[in-house]
């Protein structure tokens, strides 16, 4: 299997969480349109394993159910990829422990350890109580983890999923950007971000955008600065995301696109689960009547 998406769509979504994801009510909204609701998440699961070391898919599922949200981005996934996750693929194990669908882009896709066996994969993950229409795994500027002398190249692991949410199309992007202190590579992501976001909503007019992600940095870091004339982080005034124990910096987003308003966010106290704490956020598109 090559490393291009991977869309996973479960068949044993429960009828409540259909039900739910059908039946919130659309609200008026000041400025000529209908508001359609959607609670959103990105949370950095680091491969399964908590701040105290420990692998558990149980704890972290139980932090995202608690999180209700209809649409959650998952960063550093496992799928198949050693002993430090057990084998399993985390992406598939999260989504049916919520009853969601997943959609997987893998960063490395790796040739197994034995013969026979499962491809040895990394990378982003989107899980929806909407079904998921189409998913697309773009590629980004990276400097691969995976090689000795590594150079800066175009490699995927940028993923989009393209969810109609009651009759308005959302397009959800998830990605976790260069973590070195070096901005450079991070420089070179944005800039693929922005064009591909781009054409993904020339692509689609109407659609509504969210991008998720660990962007291992500040919002005040200047290799952003682009992004935000382009999105706009949902989480302003939140509290720090990094490290889960004792947060210093918040380097984990929810950001939205033109014709998205956001309700609030937070970020949950959770410090044991995962080395990073999750962002939530309220928000809503608006349906045109008229103009948007």
């Amino acid at each position: 299997m090559s490393a291009r998406a991977r869309t996973v769509v479960q068949l044993s979504v429960t009828a409540a969480l259909l039900s739910l994801a059908v039946a919130t009510p659309a609200s008026a909204d000041q400025g000529g349109g209908t508001a359609v609701p959607l609670r959103v998440a990105t949370y950095n699961i680091h491969a399964g394993t908590g701040s105290d070391g420990v692998f558990d898919l149980d704890r972290q599922a139980a932090v995202l159910r608690a999180l209700d949200a209809d649409v959650i981005g998952l960063q550093e996934v496992d799928v198949h990829w050693g002993a430090r996750s057990q084998g399993l693929d985390t992406a598939e194990e999260l989504g049916r422990r919520l009853g969601m669908r997943v959609s997987f882009a893998p960063i490395y896709s790796l040739d197994p350890v034995e013969a026979g066996g499962p491809r040895r994969e990394y990378g982003v993950a989107v899980l929806s109580r909407f079904p998921v229409r189409s998913a697309t795994n773009h590629e980004i500027t990276r400097l691969s983890t995976q090689d000795r002398n590594p150079a800066p190249a175009p490699a995927p692991g940028f993923g989009e999923v393209t969810l109609k949410v009651r009759g308005v199309p959302v397009q959800v992007f998830v990605t976790h950007l260069d973590y070195r202190s070096d901005p450079a590579v991070r420089v070179a992501q944005v800039a693929d971000t922005r064009r591909i976001m781009a054409r993904e909503r020339a692509e689609l007019p109407g659609a509504r955008q969210v991008l998720l992600g660990d962007f291992n940095a500040e919002p005040s870091a200047p290799e952003l600065r682009p992004l935000w004339a382009e999105v706009r982080d949902a989480g302003t005034g939140t509290g720090g995301t990094y490290p889960a124990a004792a947060p210093v910096k918040r380097i984990d987003y929810v950001a939205v696109g033109k014709g998205v308003r956001v309700r609030g966010a937070s970020v949950p106290e959770e410090a044991v689960a995962s080395d990073h704490r999750p962002v939530v956020a309220d928000v809503s598109r608006l349906r045109r009547t008229g103009r948007s």
